[in-house]
């Protein structure tokens, strides 16, 4: 089969690998129909996140059809359309039983914290992702769903990480009837968490970020209002007097390790990896939500020590609540969403690329070139 391979910082390709097998019982094969780059990926491709290593599969977001099942596996057969967590998890152990897949006990033996996931390094369990015609779902039974005949396949595959994690931020946040919420970043979690959080019953909603068509498409697709930060020489006091020199209700940080804003920081994270990433847009929420209001963290952070502004947090008496989205717990609130017209996913989409094409997709998007949001990957399998 075809496959996008990771040879090193900056540098992937298609090569071919064999079609993954059945390694245990419960294994499912899925032929990809489709799959997406994720801004997550990108820190993995500028070689940001340990562990990554040569030869790896990325690509946590996908969907497809059942090629193969083990002889354990009940819920799923061979011809069966599905759309699969970005979670591995086990649906059994102490945490999956509270609903924490994404802290699952038993997939991961590299980790103490997180879970496993697909196509993330070896810091993640080294599962290889969907970025390619065939993928091994393990536990087959507990992540994977159908898909409902009435689901376009490009909403179902945001459905998959991006969409499922911005809804999650914005329950982070725990919104209240008439708060104003801050995002920070208008990449596909961040509009995601924008829109929302006008379902969650927000008064006021203001995006963050310094393209220009991003800070567009908040306006079109999350009905935001926007913030260039680049205009201001200081975002947060600018946020301030926007929010009667009170400071936003709750912020969601949706941008992560790779933050534009501070030189130095970009430098320590970015380039020398002396941070787990750059900092920038945790700080700033701390410092422009008001005192005692919440803060949500959804872009991914390494395991490596962050600058970050924890002292102005407790004194503030914030609440901060972060983790990697526990993507089922999410769906069935968003497929009635979906389903009753308040959310069309595929909105966000502005590229669709053959796998062949990989490396010029990863090219387009890690150097926001055309307009890009969201690139989807449309793999060839036969």
């Amino acid at each position: 089969m075809k496959a996008m391979v990771y040879r090193g910082p900056y540098k992937v390709r298609v090569e071919e690998k064999d079609i993954p097998a059945i390694e245990h019982p419960n294994d499912a094969i899925v032929r990809v129909t489709r799959a997406a780059i994720c801004g997550s990926d990108l820190h993995l491709y500028h070689g940001m996140m340990p562990d990554t290593r040569v030869g790896t599969t990325f690509g946590h977001e996908f969907i497809g059809v059942v090629h193969e099942v083990g002889p354990s596996v009940e819920s799923l057969k061979a011809g069966d359309r599905v759309m699969v967590p970005f979670n591995v998890y086990c649906g059994s152990c102490w945490f999956c039983s509270r609903g924490l897949y994404s802290n699952c006990h038993n997939v991961n033996p590299n980790a103490t914290a997180i879970g496993g996931i697909y196509g993330y390094s070896h810091t993640c369990g080294g599962y290889d992702g969907g970025q390619a015609e065939f993928v091994r779902v393990p536990f087959a039974d507990v992540g994977p769903s159908t898909i409902p005949d009435w689901l376009d396949d490009d909403d179902a595959l945001l459905m998959t990480d991006a969409l499922a994690t911005g809804y999650f931020g914005a329950q982070l946040g725990e919104i209240a009837e008439g708060d104003t919420v801050v995002v920070f970043g208008a990449g596909p979690v961040g509009l995601f968490a924008a829109r929302s959080s006008w379902l969650m019953g927000a008064g006021r909603v203001i995006v963050v970020d310094h393209l220009d068509y991003r800070l567009e498409k908040a306006r079109e697709f999350a009905f935001a209002e926007t913030l260039d930060f680049a205009e201001h020489d200081d975002v947060v006091v600018a946020l301030k007097k926007a929010t009667d020199h009170l400071g936003a209700d709750v912020a969601i940080d949706a941008v992560g390790a790779e933050a534009d804003g501070s030189l130095a920081q970009h430098i320590t994270a970015a380039k020398l990896k002396l941070q787990g990433g750059s900092p920038v847009a945790l700080n700033w929420a701390i410092d422009s939500v008001r005192k005692g209001g919440n803060v949500s963290v959804m872009g991914a952070y390494g395991p490596m020590f962050s600058a970050v502004k924890f002292g102005d947090a407790f004194n503030k008496g914030l609440t901060l609540r972060m983790n990697q989205c526990p993507v089922k717990r999410q769906w069935p609130r968003l497929l009635e969403h979906i389903r009753h017209g308040y959310l069309k996913p595929s909105e966000i989409i502005t590229h669709r690329i053959p796998l062949d094409d990989i490396a010029e997709a990863y090219h387009l998007f890690s150097a926001k070139l055309d307009g890009c949001i969201k690139p989807v990957i449309i793999p060839n399998a036969a």
